[in-house]
């Protein structure tokens, strides 16, 4: 088609928006698309280019996908040329969209004219457009179709009473199609007067439908819209059935209801009337299926039997993914552990490419954990897959789990640790898709805590994954590696996670991988507990909901959690400028660099160090202000992570940023000396950059406890004030250019204390990890850590804490 020709900037806005959504995947996303583009020289994007596609994540809305389209329409990518690319790659969905909805649009360029035409005389309608080469034309005499009316134009000859009426053009390619306007054609008598002189029908000519309404297949969330056209004189008047029961307040022509439940769905039809008839519209069946699951998978088909094969995996999605992971290494009263970092760096990395919203947090104590497993139920609604990952010391009693915080005294008990069954239980009132617990930490029994404690009733939801890394009464194990380490279960897991398998399937072949391996033999094994009833699978696509207020929402939730300081640019009186920039390693530990720009030509040698920090995070300063990421305590953030093309000089690495109870401030100290003198001079300034990452959260505070809410609760005025932060915060992240490489918590270091660990060999309560004194020689997946992914509700009242310490 001559359309192919053109440039992708032709296309709307709209388009080019859902098209980078459809880019959002894995399997054959966006990141397919700029490798087969790459044929093409002028189509090639640079490492940078695409590292930058992967940081809009970060925005609420933000996609890679689309930065991608914006990128090959600069470059004058033409429509022609992008879909063949999307067929190399064999992205299904965007080809159907961009052939039938965009390229290949059915548009009438002629419509069809009402007529008043003496009887016996002969009528000639037309309609014609323009579109796919295989254009059907197909025209109706009010809703019966008329014989032999298949091309573009309807010859009516020696018109008789019968045949005036209201005709309509059906214009169709495959399954798309699109109907012309109504065209009224009238006899006219002797006399010149017209059989029904009005352009309504008259009272004898009674009522005429001429908008049907349309079946539907929704899932609970979605808005219904069901529209009746009709015209008679005097005009009509509506009333809406459902389930052959009259609905209150449904007479209009178009019936809306914002946020369907499974209670919505039935029969439903329209009937029409005036003063002299009345008409009954079609009944059109709507059909509304849980909401996290496919039209085509909930439904129950007359072709479905017991012994029907099972549902495809791409039959669930998600309506978003949201995942918190902790590491707890650095503790106050147990033996320090090595392994949490490295395998929160290895989940998230994996996770973030399976398009879950993550949240990852190093060290926290009985209150942060608390407050941060009240945050992250936030982020869950219906629908939702949310993942709970816990790497730490743990133990088990009367079958009930316990995660230990870093500041649990000696002799802890369950008062002291978080409850994972607690936890579950009030995950499954936020009615989520999918549940998945993965539980990293020991399970040996505390002699210390002897209290049985009884959980609430759990919900049949058919939902719930518990992955543990060794069995009750056993240990888990860590294996070291140069001056990095991974637990045994994240070393098997993170070369299964991708793979689009059922949850529990993936988890049993872990289970398979670790039995195989001489070291865990007999020693831990991966124990898994599933309720799980369907074939859901982290890899399934997310489908947002309807209900925009919900996701975007969530969106500002999540991403308040991730905010990073803007680089910045210090001018000081003397001449020289030094720039400060930010980079995240978790979501609570941050690295600040800084780099000299311009030295004026009298001044030979200068420097800049921070120093004087707001009391709160930790800052260890004999690693602050070094050369390298390394001498800074970063073992996994690397030059490429920040800055690809220009080195900056010294590292300050700032972690515990959850305990940050004031906006964050210090001094830039510059030293300089001028060329004729000897004497070494200083320059301060004090900088502020507000609260970043998850500071803003004050996890330090107590949370009351999150409870069950329906989607209607969600609109409420707190929740709307929220809101109104999400466009400011979307501007900040959009606006990103030096400080955002590595602003998302995508590559990650260690923090290594310099205080010794006090001893415990005393202690009576010791369920605790050891270390493996032999090599486990697992290598890491070749995934591309470095690629980021796109995608909370509020029970009344919605209030993000503290959202005025915005930067």
């Amino acid at each position: 088609m001559e359309d192919r020709n053109l440039g992708l900037d032709t296309l709307s806005e709209a388009a080019l928006t859902r098209l980078g959504y459809m880019l959002d995947n894995l399997h054959y996303g966006w990141k397919q698309l700029a490798k087969a583009v790459a044929d093409q020289p002028q189509f090639c994007c640079s490492d940078k280019e695409l590292t930058d596609c992967s940081l809009k994540v970060l925005s609420p809305n933000g996609s890679p996908g689309r930065y991608l389209l914006a990128l090959l329409a600069d470059r004058k990518c033409t429509l022609d040329f992008l879909l063949h690319c999307l067929k190399k790659i064999e992205h299904r969905d965007a080809v159907g969209f961009l052939t039938m909805h965009v390229m290949e649009q059915i548009n009438i360029t002629q419509q069809p004219q009402s007529q008043r035409v003496p009887e016996g005389s002969r009528a000639v309608l037309s309609c014609k457009a323009v579109g796919p080469l295989d254009l059907t034309y197909q025209w109706f005499k009010g809703k019966d179709e008329v014989p032999r009316g298949s091309s573009s134009e309807l010859v009516l000859d020696y018109l008789n009473p019968a045949q005036q009426g209201h005709y309509i053009c059906r214009v169709s390619s495959g399954d798309k199609y699109v109907f012309s306007n109504w065209a009224n054609v009238r006899l006219v008598r002797s006399g010149g007067a017209s059989a029904g002189s009005s352009y309504f029908p008259s009272p004898s000519s009674g009522l005429l439908i001429t908008k049907q309404p349309r079946p539907q297949s929704l899932v609970e969330g979605d808005a219904l819209c069901l529209e009746c056209g009709a015209q008679a004189n005097p005009p009509p008047q509506f009333q809406w059935y459902h389930n052959k029961q009259p609905m209150p307040n449904s007479t209009r022509s178009i019936l809306k209801i914002p946020c369907v439940t499974t209670a919505h769905r039935g029969a439903y039809t329209c009937r029409i009337y005036n003063l002299y008839h009345e008409m009954w519209s079609d009944q059109v069946q709507v059909n509304i299926g849980p909401g996290s699951v496919s039209d085509a998978s909930w439904e129950m088909t007359e072709t479905d039997t017991p012994d029907a094969p099972p549902k495809q995996m791409s039959d669930f999605y998600a309506t978003d993914k949201v995942a918190l992971l902790i590491g707890n290494m650095n503790y106050l009263h147990h033996r320090l552990l090595r392994a949490p970092m490295a395998d929160v760096h290895e989940l998230t990395n994996l996770l973030r490419q399976l398009d879950f919203k993550v949240v990852s947090l190093l060290d926290l104590n009985w209150q942060e954990m608390h407050s941060a497993v009240n945050e992250f139920l936030l982020l869950l609604d219906r629908g939702v897959y949310g993942l709970l990952y816990f790497a730490g010391h743990g133990y088990e009693n009367y079958g009930n789990s316990f995660m230990v915080p870093t500041d649990a005294p000696a002799s802890y008990t369950s008062k002291h640790c978080l409850w994972v069954q607690d936890v579950l239980q009030r995950m499954q009132q936020r009615q989520t898709g999918l549940n998945i617990f993965l539980m990293d930490m020991c399970r040996k029994r505390n002699p210390n805590d002897d209290s049985i404690p009884q959980p609430g009733p759990l919900k049949v939801t058919a939902n719930i994954v518990f992955g543990y890394a060794t069995c009750v009464d056993a240990e888990a194990f860590e294996v070291n590696k140069d001056d990095l380490s991974n637990g045994i279960f994240m070393s098997f897991l993170k070369k299964r996670l991708m793979e689009p398998e059922k949850v529990t399937v993936l988890l049993d072949k872990v289970a398979e991988d670790m039995g195989r391996c001489l070291i865990t033999r007999g020693r831990q094994a991966l124990e898994l507990r599933s309720n799980l009833s369907e074939r859901r699978a982290l890899t399934d696509r997310i489908q947002a909901p309807d209900c925009k207020v919900t996701a975007s929402t969530r969106n500002l939730q999540w991403a308040i959690a991730h905010v990073i300081p803007e680089s910045r640019c210090l001018e000081f009186e003397c001449g020289i400028k030094v720039q400060l920039g930010f980079a995240a390693e978790f979501s609570n530990i941050m690295i600040i660099y800084t780099r000299i720009l311009d030295t004026p030509k009298d001044i030979v040698s200068c420097s800049a160090q921070l120093s004087d920090f707001t009391e709160g995070p930790e800052v260890d300063l004999k690693h602050s202000n070094q050369e390298s990421l390394l001498e800074a305590g970063s073992l996994l953030l690397s030059m490429d992570d920040l800055q690809p093309l220009e080195q900056p000089l010294l590292f300050t690495r700032i972690s515990a940023l959850q305990r940050l109870q004031k906006e964050m401030s210090f001094t830039v100290c510059l030293h300089y000396k001028y060329t004729n003198l000897d004497e070494e001079l200083l320059e301060e300034k004090r900088v502020s950059v507000g609260k970043p990452l998850v500071s803003k959260l004050n996890l330090y505070e107590p949370r009351p406890p999150c409870s069950a809410s329906s989607s209607s609760e969600l609109q409420t005025p707190s929740m709307l004030e929220s809101l109104s932060f999400s466009e400011s915060l979307s501007a900040n992240l959009a606006d990103e250019n030096f400080s955002s490489i590595g602003s998302e918590s995508t590559s990650w270091s260690y923090y290594q204390r310099t205080m010794e660990s006090p001893t415990i060999s005393g202690l009576k309560n010791e369920p605790e990890e050891s270390i493996s004194p032999e090599f486990l020689e697992c290598e890491s997946p070749s995934r591309d850590t470095k690629s980021l992914s796109s995608a909370a509700s509020k029970e009344p009242p919605f209030k993000f804490s503290n959202l005025h310490n915005s930067i």
